[in-house]
């Protein structure tokens, strides 16, 4: 209901706006653009990025295919079990919840958003089944919503496709800001809610696991910063981001054929679900596209951004970010909206601008914290969800923060 009254308000608040230039500044021309803008914005959404974004579905979804049937899922689940034992403490060992969440998790890692749903849904269900208090979340379920807020993900698939789509040099170059970025969100979420909750993070295995990630992180950023200028940065970024996705494809064969896995049988099987896929997105994109296109064509957005500048610039502060902030507002409310304006952001400004890949970067940084909410505690019936909203915007906050710095260590 809330995303019905923003999209709804966006068109309101746009003819509002487009009224009073009208009428107060004589701009006759205003209505003429908000209407061959909504025109040109539907044509934009099916044609130039839904149809093509098909094609990169289709293969992206295909290679994941072949790498969950070759045990990448199951792989991350063994791993990750032991860390997850020790950050829901209330959750007996060996309990199903744990397989269910672990299989979540590694499923997002993986960019496999269909296989992560159910496994996500299956979670909620099982930790459910240890709530005394069934219309209240417990702390287990507040700690499974906060860290899947977070949306850490090692392939941020449908960013890259969308900058594939639109003409990128290189598609995958947010690849390593995405993946620092979310882990940033996803690190503080986790500890917000562990001293809410008086977790002890202050064990071996928590504390290799997190100190292990952050020390590999913190060293990545002090090489970069101390040894390779902006133009070394960016080259060692692609080198390293187009690397790593290539040995992840290469690595899921091969992992496939020790088993046995007919790869191409696996692959179109999973590519299937390609065109299916954009297929789907095409309502939720044309309609968000739109709505955008009358606030920036009524001067709505442009007049946000400029606030945004003027306050940031009082501060003393770099506001070349500032262009980009919509995305990352619009991020804890609606994934299609903020996918829309990460999309308006990137054919502005140009998909290959600071602005348009910091937008990108915002994408990336978590997940949508008001949507999964309503979506996991309303399929158990949890009515009072405590303080999971509040630590879920803390866990997203600090990725866009995050975003934005390292949006200007590699891109700036």
């Amino acid at each position: 209901m809330a995303l019905t009254y923003i999209w709804a308000g966006f068109f309101i608040i746009g003819f509002i706006a487009a009224l009073a230039q009208w009428l107060f500044m004589g701009d006759v021309e205003v209505f003429k653009r908000i209407v061959d803008g909504t025109f040109e914005s539907a044509k934009v959404g099916v044609m130039e990025i839904a149809l093509p974004l098909a094609g990169i579905m289709t293969l992206w979804l295909g290679i994941l295919n072949i790498g969950e049937k070759a045990g990448a899922i199951n792989l991350l689940a063994r791993i990750i079990g032991p860390f997850f034992s020790r950050i829901f403490p209330e959750v007996p060992k060996n309990h199903p919840a744990t397989g269910h969440m672990v299989m979540n998790f590694s499923a997002n890692l993986l960019g496999l958003d269909n296989a992560a749903t159910p496994f996500g849904l299956k979670a909620m269900e099982s930790l459910h089944t240890l709530n005394p208090k069934k219309d209240e979340a417990s702390n287990a379920q507040i700690m499974f919503l906060v860290l899947h807020a977070s949306g850490l993900t090692l392939i941020p698939l449908s960013i890259m496709a969308q900058r594939a789509v639109l003409g990128a040099r290189d598609p995958s170059d947010i690849f390593i800001p995405c993946l620092i970025a979310t882990y940033v969100a996803t690190a503080v979420g986790m500890i917000a809610v562990a001293i809410k909750q008086r977790i002890n993070l202050f064990n071996t295995v928590v504390i290799g696991w997190l100190g292990g990630i952050t020390a590999f992180i913190v060293g990545l950023i002090w090489y970069l910063t101390h040894y390779l200028s902006k133009s070394e940065i960016e080259v060692f970024s692609k080198v390293t981001s187009n690397l790593v996705l290539l040995l992840i494809i290469v690595g899921f064969i091969v992992a496939a054929l020790r088993k046995k896995i007919d790869v191409y049988e696996a692959f179109i099987e999973g590519a299937k679900g390609g065109i299916q896929t954009s297929l789907t997105i095409i309502p939720y994109l044309v309609g968000m596209l739109v709505a955008i296109s009358v606030l920036r064509n009524s001067g709505v957005l442009g007049f946000v951004v400029s606030g945004f500048t003027w306050a940031f610039s009082q501060l003393g502060m770099n506001t070349d970010f500032t262009p980009a902030l919509p995305t990352a507002l619009m991020k804890p409310i609606s994934g299609s909206g903020s996918r829309a304006m990460m999309i308006d952001a990137m054919k502005t400004y140009g998909v290959d601008s600071f602005v348009g890949r910091l937008a990108c970067v915002f994408q990336g940084s978590a997940d949508t914290t008001f949507y999964i909410i309503a979506l996991y505690f309303g399929s158990v019936g949890i009515r009072k969800t405590r303080y999971a909203i509040t630590l879920g915007l803390v866990a997203e906050f600090s990725g866009v923060i995050a975003a934005v710095w390292v949006a200007y260590l590699f891109f700036h």
